[in-house]
């Protein structure tokens, strides 16, 4: 029978691996609206700091459309149809800066919410969790931005085609909930990796259960770029297919990597017993 010294210097460590069974549901409550407070703080913070640069990120983010309608001949200016038409889009556009810029502490605030439940070793991938996190959202607005919008535009504005009798009076509103669909569509598209990353981590999706479900993974993959695509043409289809394949495999490799450790760490417990 172990002493009670000896059970006391087994606590840390059983606390460590999956402490989260030692809470009671208040406590969970209690934690989630703690997490869910630290969000929302960050996120107003970062809304504050987003409408100060909306008119800057407004100008940049005009940029696409401006070049579309000077390719095709038409002027190259937006237009708002109602007096507090531009001053509703800062503070959209402020908004969704501030999510952008509260990601970080979001995603934090989750990670930190779900760790009672698992592993030190997995707990200490929250640095790792957190920037690629936030580096796949950002590359996949910048891939929508400098890729897919330019096609997506051309072919919008020049699709009546050169000797068309009307002329495009594009208004701002309209045009940004057009482009911020796209790039929070796809900045959410790219998170697939990490998404498969927590799934591994629980056991919810193995490598070879994603590998043997390529087929179907396309099939899905190509539904939602049929519908989340806002042109008909296949061109642009394809262009948003393909990061999204490529993302599923980098999806596998980060499961077989997950798996891989999991495995080296039960041999290692079973040769210690």
């Amino acid at each position: 029978m172990a002493t009670p010294s000896q059970a006391d210097s087994t606590r840390p460590d059983q606390a460590g691996d999956g402490g989260a069974d030692r809470m009671s549901l208040f406590e969970h409550l209690a934690d989630l609206r703690k997490r869910l407070l630290y969000s929302a703080v960050a996120i107003g913070i970062g809304f504050v700091i987003g409408f100060a640069v909306a008119k800057w990120v407004i100008n940049y983010v005009a940029k696409p459309m401006v070049v579309a309608l000077q390719q095709a001949h038409y002027p190259d200016k937006l237009i708002f149809t109602g007096p507090a038409e531009y001053i509703n889009l800062l503070i959209k556009v402020g908004f969704y800066l501030g999510l952008v810029i509260a990601l970080p502490v979001v995603l934090h605030q989750i990670w930190l919410f779900v760790a009672p439940g698992l592993y030190k070793h997995e707990r200490k991938a929250v640095l790792s969790f957190i920037f690629s996190s936030v580096f796949l959202f950002l590359c996949g607005v910048a891939f929508a931005y400098f890729i897919l919008l330019p096609f997506v535009l051309k072919f919008l504005i020049t699709f009546q085609g050169p000797q068309g009798p009307f002329q495009p009076l594009i208004s701002i509103s309209e045009y940004f909930d057009l482009i911020l669909i796209i790039m929070v569509g796809l900045g959410a598209i790219f998170e697939l990796p990490v998404l498969i990353f927590v799934l591994s981590v629980f056991g919810i999706v193995t490598p070879q259960w994603l590998w043997k479900n390529f087929r179907y993974a396309i099939l899905i993959i190509t539904i939602v770029a049929a519908v989340v695509t806002p042109t008909p043409d296949m061109t642009t289809m394809l262009i948003f297919m393909m990061p999204m394949i490529g993302l599923y495999f980098l999806g596998i490799g980060v499961s077989y990597v997950v798996f891989r450790k999991k495995r080296r760490r039960e041999l290692a417990r079973q040769g210690a017993s």
